[in-house]
């Protein structure tokens, strides 16, 4: 839940420790602190650095975290942003997409509680992308740049250690996915001819933003078809019965490539017309479920859909194209990517509030 207001937290309890990286982690290790990769040691000189990045005192409360309701305060963020190896400058963003997983459409218990392989994605718009070097080019869900792995793996040591998600106790996902280690990108502003998503969602060109995303993972496209060629083959993508979004109504994402949205931009398509297109070409009979999930699908979206679901339903994959999600980013190339949501939670955008005095 988010606090909706800057109240102090009792301060945080220092362990005592060897000023020595191997014994560190261990230690860590020891007490199930980590993602399973070393950390950076958080010493006293590294969270103050981390802290003064925030503008923000220490025991300002951000939210507390789902399911153990841990309090998040920018101290505690700061010390698994220096565990994930931040730099002090990506604080905002990480307290920003801390207050958007709080949300209560985001659904975090949820989202952290599932068998369910589900992933947050943080994307970054904005200014502030730049600044920091946020990936939004070549490779930009990938590996080898620092912001985007720093920012994705400190969010998730702040699910962990301060939301209480370990695996196999709260966190009960099967399988899990590589995203849950760091799952982090910007947009392509510049690439994208539509608006981008930061001022779809409301917001000023020139603010910055984070938004969350419950992520079951990736999937790519390849493919050189144009116009509605492109769009089918994008919408046969999308289509795969074992899934929460037909069985719940989800928000499945796309990430276009700059080639695919130019292509689309230039047969006539707005962003909109994207979405409508895909949304009424990925409908899919109910008969493709399982005859449990047919059941299941009835309890969950009978009174949404406003019929009685039988074989020959055709189930739209989110309530309305409203409820797809797009962003343009990446390199030249034929590819695009489709990001399957968890379902039972909707995307949140929050502002990163920047040039604020900073306090310690």
């Amino acid at each position: 839940m988010s606090t909706g207001e800057e109240r102090p937290a009792p301060p945080l309890g220092m362990l005592e420790s060897v000023d020595d990286f191997d014994v560190i982690n261990q230690l860590y290790r020891e007490k199930g602190l980590t993602d399973g990769l070393p950390i950076v040691p958080p010493t006293r000189a590294r969270v103050n650095a981390m802290v003064a990045g925030a503008g923000r005192p220490r025991a300002t409360l951000i939210s507390q975290l789902a399911p153990a309701f841990g309090l998040a305060t920018v101290e505690s963020i700061a010390i698994n942003a220096v565990m994930a190896g931040c730099d002090p400058t990506f604080m905002p963003v990480l307290i920003a997409a801390v207050e958007a997983v709080s949300a209560p459409e985001f659904n975090l218990q949820a989202v952290q509680a599932t068998t369910n392989p589900v992933a947050v994605w943080i994307i970054i718009n904005g200014p502030i992308a730049s600044e920091l070097g946020v990936n939004h080019h070549m490779n930009c869900l990938g590996e080898g740049n620092w912001a985007n792995a720093t920012i994705g793996r400190a969010m998730r040591l702040i699910q962990r250690n301060i939301g209480g998600a370990l695996p196999g106790d709260m966190d009960r996902t099967e399988q899990g996915q590589p995203g849950r280690y760091s799952f982090c990108c910007a947009e392509n502003e510049d690439a994208n001819p539509w608006e981008p998503l930061h001022v779809e969602r409301g917001f000023r060109r020139e603010q910055s933003t984070v938004t969350v995303v419950g992520a079951e993972g990736t999937m790519n496209m390849n493919t050189h078809a144009e116009g509605a060629a492109l769009l089918r083959a994008i919408a046969g993508t999308m289509v795969h019965p074992p899934s929460n979004e037909y069985m719940f109504g989800g928000e499945p994402w796309l990430i276009l490539g700059p080639e695919h949205a130019s292509k689309l931009a230039r047969a006539g398509y707005s962003k909109e017309d994207v979405k409508a297109q895909l949304w009424e070409m990925s409908k899919m009979p109910a008969g493709r479920l399982s005859p449990i999930d047919i059941e299941r699908t009835r309890k969950m979206r009978t009174t949404e859909l406003g019929v009685s679901i039988v074989t020959e339903t055709m189930l739209p994959i989110s309530p309305s194209p409203k409820q797809m999600g797009l962003i343009v980013a990446g390199g030249a190339g034929t590819h695009s990517t489709y990001v399957p949501s968890f379902g039972v939670m909707r995307a949140v955008t929050r502002a990163i509030a920047t040039g604020l005095e900073k306090k310690t």
